[in-house]
């Protein structure tokens, strides 16, 4: 069986030929790799940034879009026990969600995401010190990672680490945050870490054996550093000094990945520069996949596609056209379906996504970008699984009812697990029950269905007065001796008032989903976007 499986590897696509067969794709950003700063999770940590879980409707909606790939970041330590073994709960989620991507022929990149970056509760930092401290748990990591994939296809493509910063946190290039903003002693270790992490990677991946003895690897240089831009001699370095890691597979297995997020003002010259350094010193070596790009405020409250749309689209289009014409694969992070919109599913930013598809493929007739105001209901989940969000709760925000006429309706499906079964709908909090009707019987917050077999669907209407409420508040639907299967929010008469997914108001939550008014340095959420006060 092996031999049958590394014959089988043998037959793989060169990197090359992988990064030219994804085009463009799409970050599923702020879900599986969202985490709280050191604290262990379950997979509730998949919508403690902002983002509902995802479901396979989603991907399906990229696909029709035109979109070749999805790179799925997730985070890993705050789901492995001291001795760096993964939760079997937590593997079998980023399996389910790797599936969604692979069974719809779509390229996918799994990576090792916030165990890198700024802060303490980042463990894979780029230093030798680190490096060999944390050596045998990162590999162990990765043998777990690889062993769970090891029969998949050429479409799976495993990426080593995501943007890993020396001991100082410096961006830009190593040693860029000591006191003289660059020490050769410091920079040097940390390149020599990078390309250490990037070979213990290779390594292990391919000692798993499977579709893994030549399965395409994506190692990231610095920071995912790119080399544009020209205030410092050191720019450059973190392409210069990032080595093709040696490789059982043989040539012509491994890419480089890099980030992008230039500013709007220059955009235009900091991307001709950023390829002009990639194809100097990185595309000499191998491939190059742009694993996230967008403008430099991309996470802000109020980022530059909603402050400046014209000139934003018009960044987007030469930023997909100068990287296709190099063969550098291009992932746009996390926007385009963003917060509420993911779980209709439909784009919040319809244009850009149509913009980018046009680029590459120079246009975009026969491909589908749908926006809320199509939509005729929203699925707040579906499946056999419950939507785990405050302790199995269904939260729907008051905004989204406001979206809809005075009519709405809401139709459970579930299943009644024992006897004396219960739902219960409270006005966003646990002090106030919602009345509402089934049929023309009024329940105050209290519904009792009978049976505790099969499957039911219920559907629930309000009173104005009801619904003005909800609008204010939200509702919280709890099931007592219930499987919930299914819930939608449906308009009652001749369609829904049209939705729209406007810019930040100006509030910032903490990771604990506390409002914040002044926030200080460290990781906030806002409008279901991370971002990092600096």
């Amino acid at each position: 069986m092996l031999l049958a499986m590394q014959s089988y590897g043998q037959d793989f696509e060169t990197a090359t030929e992988a990064v030219r067969n994804m085009g463009v794709g799409w970050n599923l950003g702020n879900t599986l790799d969202a985490h709280n700063n050191g604290v262990q999770q379950g997979v509730d940590s998949e919508t403690y940034w902002g983002q509902p879980v995802t479901k396979l409707e989603l991907i399906q909606m990229m696909k029709k879009a035109g979109f070749k790939a999805i790179r799925v970041p997730v985070t890993w330590y705050n789901h492995m026990d001291s001795d760096g073994n993964v939760d079997a709960v937590w593997m079998a989620r980023v399996k389910e969600v790797v599936d969604y991507v692979i069974d719809e022929g779509l390229y996918c990149l799994l990576n090792v995401h916030h165990d890198t970056g700024a802060g303490s509760v980042h463990w894979l930092h780029a230093s030798m010190n680190t490096y060999n401290s944390v050596k045998a748990r990162y590999e162990h990591l990765w043998q777990q990672i690889a062993e769970t994939f090891k029969d998949y296809d050429h479409h799976l493509l495993f990426e080593s680490y995501n943007e890993m910063l020396d001991d100082y946190n410096s961006w830009c290039f190593a040693s860029f945050n000591t006191s003289g903003k660059y020490n050769a002693t410091v920079a040097a270790d940390a390149y020599n870490a990078i390309n250490s992490y990037a070979q213990s990677f290779v390594t292990t991946v391919r000692n798993t054996g499977g579709n893994n003895a030549k399965r395409n690897l994506v190692v990231n240089t610095y920071a995912a550093v790119n080399g544009g831009g020209s205030w410092s001699t050191y720019l450059q370095d973190p392409i210069k000094k990032m080595t093709y890691p040696q490789d059982d597979a043989g040539a012509g297995h491994i890419a480089f990945q890099v980030h992008a997020y230039p500013t709007l003002d220059n955009g235009k010259a900091e991307i001709d520069d950023m390829v002009n350094q990639l194809s100097s010193y990185l595309l000499t070596k191998g491939p190059v996949i742009l694993g996230e790009w967008g403008s430099s405020n991309v996470d802000a409250a109020e980022p530059d596609y909603y402050k400046y749309p014209t000139r934003y689209l018009e960044f987007a289009k030469y930023m997909v056209e100068k990287t296709k014409a190099k063969g550098i694969a291009s992932f746009y992070w996390m926007g385009l379906s963003d917060g509420a919109a993911r779980s209709f599913p439909v784009f919040s930013q319809a244009d850009l996504a149509e913009t980018i598809i046009k680029a590459y493929y120079g246009s975009s007739e026969g491909f589908e970008f749908p926006t809320a105001t199509s939509q005729s209901s929203y699925t707040c989940f579906e499946g056999e699984k419950v939507l785990v969000w405050g302790n199995g709760n269904v939260i729907i925000n008051n905004t989204l009812f406001s979206t809809f006429d005075k009519t709405v309706k809401l139709v459970l499906t579930y299943t009644a697990t024992k006897s004396g079964a219960d739902i219960q709908l409270y006005y966003g909090g646990w002090t106030a029950k919602v009345p509402f009707v089934i049929g023309t019987t009024t329940y105050q917050g209290d519904y009792g269905p009978t049976g505790s077999t099969g499957t039911t669907t219920t559907t629930i209407t309000f009173s104005e007065s009801v619904y003005t409420q909800l609008t204010q508040k939200g509702l919280i639907i709890h099931g007592d001796g219930i499987t919930l299967k299914k819930v939608v929010l449906e308009s009652g008469s001749t369609g829904i008032t049209p939705l729209t997914f406007k810019p930040d108001d100006g509030r910032v939550y903490n990771l604990h989903g506390q409002q914040v008014a002044h926030p200080q340095k460290g990781i906030y959420i806002s409008n279901g976007r991370k971002f990092v006060k600096r």
